[in-house]
């Protein structure tokens, strides 16, 4: 990695800099965090060390190669059709893959990058007009009102509940959910969440259709055995890549996520997907909630949800149960069996629920 290796157009908090070492400087002034990230990005050093999100398995740290963030920051870059002088916001943690590649991004493709600090109220206080931005649910829900200044959004790390995509129908700011891990170098493929009727100027993005994700560019895909998705995409990984996501192939470009291989739930014979399921249930619960397997002497497993709620009592579980079994979206078997209440979910460092853990809670 040569020390100079940064687009000229890359601004950072609107300042220009001639030098590598005028960067490492500045960052130093407003962040440790991403002055380190710097020093060691600017390093001979062909690799950089990541810390996994945990949300899938205990945390780990894995390396990088830098050449391989590079081709991610292209591949996004060409996507979503983002030149030199764009104007973007960093509003996620760079301790993680997500807030390192905005990073990369600006610094490969020129961008204008405007960094803050990683809240729940990312745009709180601020006017600018940004081309292009990442952000995790919550950030994303407690931005609806000034949504309108970023033109492109992707959003990671979580579920995107039905109540919320009904939420940023209306908006003029484009969003996409991303599918991806550390181990990819953040997304492969983006789905697209609103604003279906709008023409754009990159032909990548006009065969995106409503619930499949559409993989980047030199991004090949198909399936295991298990139906899960394996992932070969030779200009971010090496290896080919194996994961633990149940799909539905739409085209060689195209899939629908299902849910994961390790949460499928075998009841009476039926195999239930808890994340299509929790996708209809998000229609009518605003609270956190997921929905899972316990042992049963009858059917093998049986559904029940977990709500993460404070208060509870019978007239609120006989609420729930009637909407859900209002919901005409739900098959029969969908239909949880009981409900619990937990007052707060086991999370991880990224506040991702960690489901067996929870679960543990109602044993």
């Amino acid at each position: 990695m040569k020390r100079n290796r940064f687009h000229i157009k890359f601004q950072l908090n609107g300042v220009s800099f001639s030098s590598v070492d005028e960067i490492i400087t500045f960052a130093s002034i407003f962040s440790d965090e991403i002055h380190q990230f710097l020093k060691n990005w600017f390093s001979d050093d062909p690799y950089i060390i990541v810390k996994t999100s945990g949300s899938t398995g205990v945390p780990k740290d894995i390396k990088l190669q830098k050449s391989k963030m590079i081709n991610s920051a292209l591949a996004t870059g060409a996507f979503f059709y983002l030149k030199e002088n764009t104007t973007a916001l960093l509003c996620l943690p760079t301790e993680y893959i997500a807030g390192k590649m905005m990073l990369i991004r600006a610094l490969t493709l020129g961008w204008q990058l405007d960094v803050v600090a990683p809240t729940s109220f990312p745009l709180r206080g601020i006017k600018k007009i940004f081309d292009f931005s990442a952000m995790v649910p919550l950030q994303l829900e407690n931005s609806l009102n000034s949504l309108n200044q970023i033109k492109k959004l992707i959003v990671g790390g979580g579920v995107v509940s039905k109540q919320l995509e009904n939420k940023i129908l209306n908006t003029t700011c484009t969003v996409f959910a991303t599918y991806g891990m550390t181990e990819t170098i953040t997304h492969i493929a983006v789905k697209r969440l609103n604003n279906f009727s709008s023409i754009e100027r990159n032909t990548s993005m006009k065969s995106l259709q409503k619930g499949f994700y559409e993989t980047l560019p030199n991004v090949e895909i198909y399936k295991d055995d298990r139906n899960c998705l394996v992932i070969n995409a030779l200009e971010v990984s090496n290896e080919v890549i194996f994961t633990n996501d149940i799909v539905n192939l739409v085209s060689e470009t195209q899939f629908e996520w299902l849910g994961r291989f390790d949460n499928v739930i075998n009841s009476g014979g039926i195999k239930l997907h808890p994340e299509k399921i929790e996708e209809k249930l998000s229609e009518i619960i605003s609270k956190r909630f997921f929905v899972a397997g316990i042992p049963d002497s009858t059917l093998g497993e049986k559904l029940v949800l977990i709500i993460e709620d404070s208060y509870t009592s019978n007239e609120v579980e006989v609420s729930f149960k009637l909407k859900i079994n209002q919901l005409k979206a739900l098959t029969k078997f969908e239909i949880p069996k009981e409900i619990y209440f937990v007052t707060k979910f086991i999370e991880t460092e990224t506040n991702k629920i960690q489901r067996n853990k929870t679960l543990d809670l109602i044993k």
